[in-house]
């Protein structure tokens, strides 16, 4: 069973607490997100005016495009000499915000630390485009990886990942894959805090206001844009959390216990491992969402826990 010590408070840190609370801080005094279409907050974001403070790009960053559903899917990618593996990332930002080149450093770190090719998918975002599409481009984008990966990168040992709304489309790719293809090529899922049911949560409904990152409402506002207002948001395509999850690989599900998403991946992990896939299950004391964008001993210790997932398979 899950461990009850990882939710004492005594189990968070100082150096989080003043982290949490000078992020509470920071996003009180913002402008209201909602109040101001999507491309002016993506604006904003990328001149670290976000709940998150911007990363330096990669220097060695190679940007390429793929043939998508509808148009060119731009790839970035950030590869050592000779790797032994390839890594499909897939970024977060409620399907709405957020873009391939936001976390350079987390991608250099795994190309160096797990010796892999790291691809990230320049997706199409809500509400401009919502469902299907971001799952359109992003199993797109895995089956060129699937047929490319040994020709481009000597290797076909293959894993997927990605934070927040990236790790729902990473759980997505893979049920897809696997219905649609009969595929099931990836090693292991690196799976950040992720939405896994746009009916919401119970964590998500009743944490409120606080803007500690994302606060009840955000979530609420990004399934709308993702979904549309008709969709049926249990349908597996959706929400994974209600899809048939056998045959899936091994996955490490992490998040914060701070984060309003949290009763996602204890559900998911749990189901993960009720369909006989094997699951490791990552709780971080005092984690706000996607606390590993910041700087902390606690997002040193999170990002050290992924690299060893991988290098272990």
């Amino acid at each position: 069973m899950i461990d009850p010590a990882s939710f004492d408070p005594a189990a968070v840190s100082d150096e989080i607490r003043r982290q949490n609370a000078d992020i509470v801080a920071k996003l009180s005094g913002l402008p209201d997100v909602w109040s101001v279409p999507a491309s002016v907050v993506r604006e904003r974001r990328a001149q670290g005016l976000g709940p998150f403070p911007p990363m330096p790009l990669s220097r060695r960053v190679r940007d390429m495009a793929i043939d998508g559903p509808a148009g060119p899917i731009p790839l970035r990618v950030i590869a050592p000499a000779n790797p032994s593996g390839a890594y499909l990332h897939i970024h977060g930002g409620g399907w709405t915000w957020g873009t391939a080149d936001e976390q350079d450093p987390w991608l250099d770190r795994l190309a160096d630390a797990c010796n892999l090719a790291v691809v990230s998918v320049e997706y199409r975002l809500a509400p401009e485009h919502p469902y299907p599409a971001a799952p359109d481009d992003c199993e797109a984008a895995a089956l060129w990886l699937v047929r490319e990966a040994k020709s481009l990168f000597g290797t076909d040992r293959l894993f997927i990942g990605g934070e927040s709304a990236g790790a729902h489309l990473s759980a997505v790719t893979l049920l897809r894959l696997r219905d649609r293809h009969g595929l099931t090529p990836f090693r292991g899922a690196n799976l950040f805090a992720g939405c896994y049911d746009l009916t919401l949560t119970p964590s998500v409904r009743n944490w409120g206001d606080e803007k500690l990152i994302l606060n009840s409402r955000d979530v609420r506002m990004f399934a709308e844009n993702f979904c549309g207002p008709d969709r049926d948001r249990r349908f597996p395509d959706v929400s994974p959390l209600y899809a048939d999850l056998t045959g899936l690989p091994p996955a490490l599900f992490s998040v914060g216990t701070r984060d309003l998403l949290l009763d996602d991946t204890l559900f998911m992990a749990s189901r993960w491992t009720a369909a006989r896939n094997a699951a490791d299950l990552a709780l971080w004391p005092g984690g706000c969402h996607v606390f590993i964008r910041f700087d902390s001993a606690l997002s040193e210790a999170a990002l050290a826990r992924i690299d060893g997932f991988i290098q272990g398979l």
